[in-house]
């Protein structure tokens, strides 16, 4: 059932697109997973209004850097900001729309839901293989009076190109040496143990039939599925949850003036801050040539800015503030 509702998420958002009247634009734009839930709740909320029929692909952060870069799309949508050379060359408009966290999810006899304890340096070491079991003694020690079995550890990471590889793999080489010596950043890794799933929606359908899996989804998939989180140290010593809230303080303390909105949201100071946000960007081309469908996909947005904050925030995202999106508008202005 739970790979059922990810699918039909997917399709839905194709739907969105195809049950447009014979008055609307077609819209297509592809890349991000993590941002497809918001896009498809605002995509069906402002189709009366503005004529626009939204066809969104959720294929990944790095193809929808890619088929934006050669023309393919009217739209990209990246949870990585694309390299100011790249923007540069490509004659692309890039803006974020919403912020929202990665948790960690589990699946490990007994414990229950947010029961699990882990600090960076530990996450570190089980995604690298160096911890392979789930009774292993710096686990047990975070976690007292926790009933953890002796139970191999299977990480399922984002095979291809991923935002939430990006997200957590910057988190870690904040947090763990050993991490950034050995693996680094990128949307792709060299990842010594695990297996590789399709994204966000990949994992929430496989971790539950793995036992002892680990992996990591945006909130929306989690929600849906009824996976099991665990709590992280966050900068500030205090363990965590994944939610709007701990998402949103993470967000305040975020430094949105740099260059093309590239804003880093991980690892940010605050009591209740959660450790892996990040914001989901969009990528609009401004030649000549895409003129008119780039006003279509900017219009799209515009209507998000203006209308759709509640339905980000009642799904766990995180509206922007509102001097980034005036800032926006400027942009887009020009």
């Amino acid at each position: 059932m739970r790979a059922l509702r990810i699918a039909m998420m997917a399709l839905s958002l194709t739907a969105a697109g195809l049950s447009a009247g014979h008055a609307e634009t077609s819209v297509m734009g592809t890349g991000s997973a993590f941002a497809a839930p918001i896009y498809l709740k605002w995509a069906e909320q402002q189709k009366s209004t503005t004529g626009l029929a939204i066809n969104y692909q959720p294929s990944g952060s790095s193809v929808g850097q890619l088929q934006v870069l050669k023309g393919l799309t009217d739209f990209g949508a990246s949870d990585v900001p694309m390299d100011d050379a790249k923007l540069k060359e490509g004659d692309i408009l890039q803006f974020p729309t919403v912020a929202g966290g990665y948790a960690v999810v589990v699946n490990i006899p007994g414990v229950a839901p947010g029961q699990l304890r882990l600090t960076a340096p530990v996450l570190a070491d089980i995604f690298m293989g160096r911890i392979a079991s789930w009774d292993d003694e710096r686990i047990v020690a975070l976690n007292p009076g926790l009933a953890l079995p002796k139970l191999s550890i299977s990480l399922l990471y984002h095979a291809g190109g991923s935002g939430g590889t990006y997200a957590i793999s910057r988190y870690l080489s904040k947090t763990s040496e050993a991490w950034r010596d050995r693996m680094g950043i990128g949307m792709t890794l060299n990842w010594p143990v695990g297996a590789g799933v399709k994204g966000s929606y990949g994992a929430a359908s496989t971790v539950p039939m793995t036992p002892g899996g680990i992996g990591y989804a945006e909130l929306s998939y989690v929600l849906a599925n009824q996976l099991a989180t665990v709590q992280l140290q966050n900068k500030a010593g205090r363990f965590v949850a994944p939610n709007g809230e701990t998402f949103a303080a993470a967000a305040e303390h975020g430094d949105w003036s740099v260059p093309n909105f590239a804003v880093d949201l991980t690892d940010m100071p605050g009591e209740q801050a959660w450790p892996i946000v990040t914001a989901t960007f969009v990528l609009v081309p401004k030649s000549p040539a895409k003129a008119a469908s780039s006003a279509a996909a900017l219009k799209f947005f515009k209507w998000a800015f203006a209308h759709g904050d509640g339905t980000a925030r009642s799904m766990q995202f995180v509206p922007l503030p509102s001097k980034v999106k005036l800032e926006i508008s400027k942009t887009i202005g020009k």
